[in-house]
């Protein structure tokens, strides 16, 4: 079974996140087993204090280097072997060929969710992977670390159901994304699905698919 652990001060905002439809299912599987570790459990002092104002001025506070040292020791202790993830604006892209290949990967994730101005850079010494999920700021490493693991889990065979269902996704060839699908009524506020997708033609189907693609480029 594949172990994901996240480090979080926030642990709360998991809980619907992990406990709702594929992430919920890939539990139920006995595919992914989540645990969400409390980094406030490792704090410093009668306050559990986890931040500190930086060295040098400056506005805001800085995570405490002891407290995510200890709550990443913790994190190894069930798997040794994990791969750490600091979930930061300046990591590596974040993109569809890599949680294909952390997907197929099978090993243990241990993800960092940095909170406040930022982390103490001793930090870093423990991460083995540092992520980003765009040129932009949020408020913490949270929301990042849930549309990676989403991203991951989704595509662990067995947890989406069709054999086919992650290969003919937006992104899956790198080049673009998916065309146009429909539903019934055939017939909605004068808008009509197109005649192709109704004759039963797989073949035709097939070719005005790839016709209708999107180009990656031209988002």
């Amino acid at each position: 079974m594949r172990k994901i652990q996240v480090i979080t001060l926030f642990p709360e905002m998991f809980t619907g996140v992990l406990g709702s439809s594929m992430m919920w299912k890939a539990q139920k599987e006995a595919v992914v087993e989540f645990s969400i570790i409390n980094l406030r459990d490792f704090g410093i002092g009668p306050r559990q204090q986890v931040d500190d104002t930086p060295y040098g001025g400056g506005d805001g506070m800085l995570l405490k280097p002891e407290p995510l040292f200890a709550a990443v020791a913790k994190a190894k202790e069930s798997d040794p072997e994990a791969i750490v993830i600091l979930t930061t604006p300046r990591g590596q892209r974040w993109k569809q060929s890599l949680a294909k290949e952390w997907a197929d990967d099978g090993q243990g994730l241990i993800f960092i969710c940095g909170r406040y101005e930022g982390y103490d850079e001793r930090i870093v010494s423990l991460v083995d992977q540092q992520v980003s999920v765009g040129d932009y700021v949020l408020t913490g490493g949270e929301l990042p670390a849930m549309t990676i693991i989403d991203s991951i889990v989704r595509l662990i065979p067995g947890v989406l159901g069709g054999e086919t269902s992650a290969e003919i996704e937006s992104f899956s060839d790198g080049e673009t994304l998916e065309f146009p699908q429909y539903t019934r009524p055939a017939e909605f506020q004068d808008m009509k699905v197109p005649k192709v997708l109704l004759n039963g033609h797989h073949g035709e189907i097939a070719k005005w698919r790839a016709q209708n693609s999107f180009k990656a480029d031209q988002q």
